[in-house]
């Protein structure tokens, strides 16, 4: 075999791992999803369209993915997501999410442009991923027109286009569903805001809070980011790699503790442990199971660092690169 044809070998096995390794990672998000009613959330889309999620159960059925620019299956996946929103748009509302992730406005246009996408666009400030429990990207959340969820998954497979077929063909029950009400999204802390109300527990097992008589380090950040993120955002991988052994660095000096917080798109604890082993980090690590800490600080970019003093007060908040 030629080593042309074995590289492409290679890549077809490695791409079909992946696939898979995300198909589990959204199985494993839908548990507790499934069969529950669709979230109560309105929406923004970046042209300015107000979407009520509420409003459509009962009517329509809603397809809600997920995805991010920097992702290779999203991007993989976009011309066929143009084609399910040309069958569908006009019985389901198809509703494409931006992750918010590591993304800018600039970023978010230039991918809706370059695959010609014209359903509407949202970018997530982190709310919706908690209350559909986002782990990867792409990730499909499927919801029948009597307003429960029926479907989460990763692929752009025989499944999803089954299960879109069927609740585009579905009338929805009769009665409605009890929807939770939706929350206020907290505002989060700002430079000068005394932290209260977060404890971090890192991977051993330890809590750890920001008011406890010393200055803290929080550094947030992806495990993934150095060495995905290489070709598609080659900045902000460097920037990852830079932070990390920058901080391992300044957390010899014990003036500060230091912890670093991974988000939980695509990393788990035992990613997480993984990782710890391949970097050799000493710097604790602990994994935000529900984003809340990323929603806290405000952040939607990696890596970022938020400095904490003494009093558990934000004193400084770094962003790179």
């Amino acid at each position: 075999m030629k080593w042309g044809a074995v590289f492409l070998l290679l890549c077809g096995l490695m791409g079909a791992a992946t696939a898979q390794d995300g198909q589990q990672r959204a199985r494993s998000a839908s548990k507790g999803l499934i069969g529950q009613p669709g979230p109560a959330a309105t929406l923004t889309s970046i042209d300015g369209q107000r979407i009520d999620l509420a409003t459509l159960y009962g009517k329509q059925p809603v397809y809600l993915k997920f995805w991010a620019s920097w992702c290779v299956p999203c991007n993989q996946q976009a011309p066929g997501f143009e084609k399910i929103y040309e069958q569908y748009g006009k019985r389901i509302a198809v509703v494409s999410v931006n992750a918010g992730y590591s993304e800018t406005n600039a970023d978010v246009r230039a991918f809706i442009a370059k695959y010609k996408l014209r359903m509407p666009t949202v970018i997530d400030d982190g709310s919706l991923a908690a209350k559909l429990n986002l782990r990867v990207t792409p990730q499909h959340i499927v919801i029948d027109s009597s307003g429960r969820i029926v479907h989460v998954g990763h692929l752009d497979d025989q499944e999803l286009h089954a299960v879109l077929e069927r609740v585009a063909t579905t009338k929805p029950a009769a009665g409605s569903i009890a929807l939770t009400p939706q929350a206020t999204a907290p505002a989060s802390f700002k430079v000068g805001d005394l932290v209260t109300d977060i404890s971090i527990k890192t991977l051993s097992g330890k809590t750890i809070t920001p008011a406890a008589g010393k200055p803290r380090a929080l550094v947030f950040f992806s495990p993934w980011c150095e060495s995905y993120l290489r070709e598609t955002r080659p900045a902000t991988s460097a920037a990852c790699e830079r932070v990390r052994i920058e901080s391992e660095k300044m957390a010899r000096d014990h003036a500060a503790e230091w912890v670093a917080i991974a988000s939980p798109l695509w990393t788990s604890r035992a990613d997480l442990a993984a990782y710890a082993k391949e970097k050799h980090t000493s710097i604790p690590l602990a994994l935000d199971e529900d984003g809340a800490i990323f929603r806290a600080f405000g952040v939607r970019d990696i890596p970022v660092i938020v400095m904490l003093d003494a009093q558990g007060r934000v004193s400084k908040v770094l962003s790179q690169p």
